[in-house]
């Protein structure tokens, strides 16, 4: 049949927006549970949604757009934990999504746009520039494909390793681009994720991630929810961090740390400061006191990823010897703080990585990397010999 031009994906309708549709269509409202339930099972080709009427079904079928991801790029790491997937949307944009399994837990890392309009020079993301808007169907979707491959055993012809979990815990905001940029398709993706009748996952086992978008960060807590708010924060002194993560120009640290702190006020959850850690730019003792000196007067936890090289970005990690400084600098200061293994490296499971893989040639260098890292490099220069 002819699709309608009110054609919508399911996944960006709400409980409530599902039962109008079905109602629209002449529809009970237990109608509503059942189609629900075959979407949460990752079931969006109404054929397949056996407990509905046959007429239903084809009206089901006018009514919804062709929206699945297609998987068009697999990489697999860590013995088998860690899945980087490349996933395409019917207009031909790619993203990237990560399943990260452990013991008893199924991370799914997911993004929110297709790009990132942040800037910041160090995230192979932001050097690919922002594309568009990701809808709400479309994150959700993101973890759908997740849940699907928990639930089979399976993602294509690769096997999950025995013992992962079957379903999805936990959801971490920080895949490609900024969700409180996005904040409307963020926002109803929570939903999606905490209903009781869905995915019903612990608003604990949710992350959201942001460079410090401050009135998002306000309006994630007007969802009432604990959620874990990570911030990265990536440079405690604003001359640097405008380098690194430039939106600090127009939210600096001191408008960030109230922001930060009304939060977990208002939520009483502790929030997570991100720090990825660039060998000879933000690995100094200068950033390692500032920075202790913020988490504690937020009494957040710092979690440190030593930066994984990216095509297009001439910055590195720093040496084992740094990093470990940096990390007992900052927890001599009393901060709890903890030094993340680089997950996934061999699958470019960094953020952007795996598309910059299929987009840039190996050692190209990005508008945004250009001038921020020469700034950068001038400054430390002009700070003298490092500590």
């Amino acid at each position: 049949m002819s699709q309608s031009a009110t054609a919508v994906d399911p996944y960006a309708l709400s409980r409530d927006e599902l039962t109008a549709l079905l109602a629209d269509l002449g529809q009970p409202r237990y109608r509503t549970d059942q189609l629900h339930a075959w979407l949460v099972r990752g079931v969006d080709d109404p054929a397949e949604m056996t407990d509905l009427p046959v007429a239903l079904r084809e009206r089901l079928t006018e009514r919804f757009a062709p929206a699945r991801p297609e998987l068009v790029a697999h990489t697999v790491a860590d013995d088998g934990h860690t899945h980087k997937l490349l996933l395409r949307y019917p207009d031909g944009e790619a993203i990237e999504t990560v399943l990260m399994l452990y013991p008893r837990r199924a991370t799914v890392c997911i993004s929110t746009q297709a790009g990132c309009a942040m800037g910041c020079p160090f995230c192979a993301t932001g050097q690919a520039g922002f594309r568009r808007q990701l809808t709400a169907g479309e994150v959700v979707r993101q973890v759908v494909v997740a849940d699907a491959a928990l639930r089979s055993g399976g993602i294509g012809e690769q096997d999950l390793p025995e013992g992962a979990p079957d379903h999805v815990t936990n959801v971490v905001f920080m895949g490609m681009g900024e969700p409180l940029a996005n904040l409307p398709a963020t926002l109803a993706t929570v939903r999606w994720l905490h209903d009781p009748d869905g995915f019903d996952l612990s608003a604990r086992g949710i992350t959201v991630s942001t460079v410090g978008l401050v009135p998002g960060i306000r309006k994630l807590a007007d969802l009432g929810l604990p959620l874990t708010l990570a911030v990265s924060l990536h440079a405690a002194t604003d001359d640097l961090r405008d380098e690194l993560v430039p939106i600090n120009v127009s939210h600096p640290l001191a408008e960030l740390e109230a922001v930060v702190r009304e939060y977990r006020q208002r939520t009483n959850r502790r929030v997570s400061i991100e720090w990825c850690l660039i060998g000879e730019v933000n690995d100094d003792d200068r950033q390692a006191d500032e920075l202790a000196r913020i988490a504690r007067r937020l009494r957040a936890h710092v979690n440190v990823i030593p930066m994984n090289p990216t095509p297009g970005v001439r910055w590195k990690e720093p040496s084992a010897r740094r990093t470990k400084h940096f990390v007992e600098r900052v927890r001599r200061a009393g901060v709890e703080i903890t030094l993340r293994d680089t997950r996934g490296r061999d699958a470019d499971a960094a953020c952007g990585q795996l598309l910059a893989s299929y987009t840039l040639g190996a050692g190209t260098r990005l508008p945004a990397a250009v001038g921020a890292a020469e700034r950068v490099d001038l400054r430390q220069l002009g700070d003298g010999d490092r500590s």
